[in-house]
């Protein structure tokens, strides 16, 4: 599965980034598309803004939580960013401690070069898109 043309506002938040960081964010929403197609529980996902950076959420199911791409202050690295108030970056951390460069519970750290650490990412990205239902099923048991 290719990822859908950008959105207008999406294609301009990303060409707002230092070409680096736009270049390596492009890579990862790729793959937040081809990880979210491994799984019709996610099913289509919806790519808008939240606070003026690419977002993407699982509307239409409910099944992940959002999944934000930007920077932080280091130019050197691009982050993907998750809603502090989940377990997400423990879970990462507690999986990849020493693949990925992490920040309190919000951030992903990414190098803008390099290889994208594809296998060890798509993990990452489909935890987050399947966080309510990893959830529910525990509440379920």
């Amino acid at each position: 599965m290719t990822a859908p043309p950008l959105p207008r506002e999406v294609n301009r938040a990303f060409g707002a980034l230092p070409a680096p960081i736009g270049k390596r964010l492009l890579q990862v929403r790729a793959l937040i598309f081809a990880t979210a197609a491994a799984y019709e529980e996610v099913g289509r996902l919806t790519e808008t803004l939240k606070w003026g950076e690419p977002a993407y959420l699982t509307d239409e199911t409910g099944s992940g939580s959002t999944i934000r791409l930007g920077r932080v202050k280091d130019p050197a690295h691009a982050a993907i960013l998750f809603n502090c108030k989940t377990t997400l970056i423990d879970s990462f951390r507690e999986r990849f401690p020493d693949r990925f460069e992490y920040r309190q519970t919000r951030a992903l750290l990414l190098p803008v070069v390099g290889r994208l650490p594809m296998r060890e990412l798509s993990v990452c990205l489909s935890l987050a898109l399947t966080y309510h239902l990893d959830r529910r099923a525990r509440k379920a048991r």
